[in-house]
């Protein structure tokens, strides 16, 4: 591991127990037990971390969605695919997932802007597999925006209580709540 990989690590780290407003410099320097000017030897600013880390993650989520989409299956296929990818993104770190999915807020405008517009197309490309499951016959008629933000909520939360000790790995989570979405939409 290189340095800056620990500082980040260790600032990922403080940021989600104590917010990424609440977190400064000098309480990253500290916790590597460097001086904080040091610290700028390796990163830029807090944002940097935020940026890094939140563009970092939506462009792994993003490559998976469009392989899923890019090959032919039916919707339930794909849609056990994309929920597999996403578990597999968001379990990886969970550090990194809670600032993905709480801290980007905190953006600056411009690359809030831009990391809004491609979430907004991530959930589309979700979306775009619900709508091809009731073209298909195989889903309800559901509304596909509600549906799509219900799945992603469902994959994000399990970032909140997911343990990498735990009982359940990241396959055996995906798994489950794939059946369990498909449950609620596939046609009896």
């Amino acid at each position: 591991m290189t340095r800056r990989q620990e500082i980040m690590g260790t600032a990922l780290g403080l940021m989600r127990n104590k917010g990424y407003l609440n977190t400064s410099m000098r309480d990253i320097a500290s916790a590597v037990n460097m001086e904080a000017a040091s610290l700028y030897n390796h990163i830029k600013n807090k944002e940097e971390i935020l940026t890094n880390t939140c563009f970092g993650l939506a462009e792994a989520l993003e490559l998976g969605i469009k392989d899923v989409n890019d090959i032919y299956f039916n919707a339930a296929e794909k849609l056990k695919m994309a929920i597999h990818n996403h578990i597999t993104v968001i379990t990886q770190d969970l550090n990194a997932s809670h600032l993905f999915i709480h801290e980007w807020r905190h953006l600056s405008e411009a690359m809030r802007n831009q990391f809004i517009s491609r979430r907004d197309s991530y959930e589309k490309e979700f979306r775009d597999i619900v709508i091809l499951g009731f073209e298909e016959g195989e889903f309800k008629d559901v509304d596909p925006k509600f549906a799509t933000l219900t799945i992603l909520a469902s994959l994000n939360w399990v970032s909140e209580w997911y343990r990498p000790q735990g009982e359940m790995q990241p396959k055996e989570i995906a798994e489950k709540l794939t059946q369990f979405i498909l449950s609620g939409l596939q046609k009896n």
